[in-house]
């Protein structure tokens, strides 16, 4: 594993978005963990594209979640600047992030997902999605603005927020079912995590409970399913990862149906980084530490952007 004692690495937190305090957290984490590998930490709290990274630096560790870290924006400015970076690249970044965009590359390649269509919210083109239904903003990330609709009342509730994100809402049918998340690091399929949040679904309070002081999830993981449909899972989980190009690390949502078929719902490329986050705790299943998963992410990233 690479030696990063003494070593001067830049952790890229915060940004303009909607998740700049989940970020924080993220930081917090990933801080402590490279410290007690012995680097040399230089913080630097990012809201938008004026920062400053040390010339010296062997890489820009980027913790920013949502908007503007994890849509392509920062990786270009990186790039420009000819600073290395860790995660996905500028045109994955961007794919993935993407919903409707990732939702095309999952179609082309064969990736099982939920049936969808990018709804223009002027009303000038029919519903061809039927109640029960989910509607997300395309480019938004940690389920912000999220609603699934039980009801046509609930429907138009959900149009008049998603207007408050954009022209349009990605709408899809309604999977009932197991909701999972699986880690990729590198060409390493993780355990499958099954999330169940004790009310409702896994929104901003029961993924962030910290934030708000509401919501509860219990974290089951390796998720108990049986070897045939974990394997499905993870290969649904990869091919994803790999229609949108994605490199280095990242994490799949995915529900499991009833009838043990898998839908690959979204590419995570910065997944949450505190100690207790998903896929800390994925990769903690297959024994590597928090402090060792940041190393290795970092030395992941070198390759690819070499």
């Amino acid at each position: 594993m690479l030696d990063i004692t003494g070593k001067k690495i830049a952790v890229l937190f915060g940004g303009p978005g909607s998740e700049r305090e989940v970020s924080k957290k993220t930081a917090e984490s990933v801080i402590a963990a490279l410290k007690t590998k012995g680097a040399e930490v230089v913080e630097v709290d990012v809201t938008g594209p004026d920062f400053d990274v040390p010339a010296d630096a062997l890489i820009a560790m980027n913790l920013i979640h949502g908007t503007f870290g994890e849509d392509g924006q920062l990786q270009a400015i990186l790039e420009e600047r000819g600073i290395p970076y860790t995660g996905a690249g500028v045109e994955s970044s961007r794919i993935a992030f993407d919903k409707a965009q990732s939702k095309e590359r999952f179609v082309a390649a064969g990736v099982p997902t939920p049936r969808s269509q990018n709804y223009l919210l002027d009303g000038s083109q029919p519903l061809d999605i039927s109640i029960p239904l989910v509607s997300k903003p395309p480019r938004e990330g940690s389920s912000v603005g999220v609603n699934i609709c039980r009801t046509e009342a609930e429907w138009v509730s959900a149009i008049e927020e998603a207007k408050k994100y954009g022209t349009s809402t990605l709408v899809e049918e309604f999977v009932e079912g197991k909701e999972l998340t699986i880690g990729i690091l590198g060409d390493q399929v993780l355990p499958i995590i099954h999330i169940e949040p004790v009310d409702g679904f896994y929104d901003m309070s029961n993924k962030y409970p910290w934030l708000n002081g509401t919501g509860k999830t219990h974290y089951h993981c390796p998720a108990d399913l049986d070897e045939a449909t974990t394997r499905r899972v993870q290969e649904a989980a990869m091919a994803a990862f790999k229609s949108c190009g994605t490199e280095v690390y990242g994490r799949v949502d995915v529900m499991l149906r009833n009838d043990g078929e898998p839908f690959v719902l979204e590419i995570n490329t910065i997944p949450g980084m505190t100690s207790s986050s998903l896929l800390p705790k994925a990769a903690l299943a297959v024994g590597i530490e928090f402090p060792d998963l940041c190393v290795h992410i970092i030395e992941l990233s070198l390759a690819a952007r070499a």
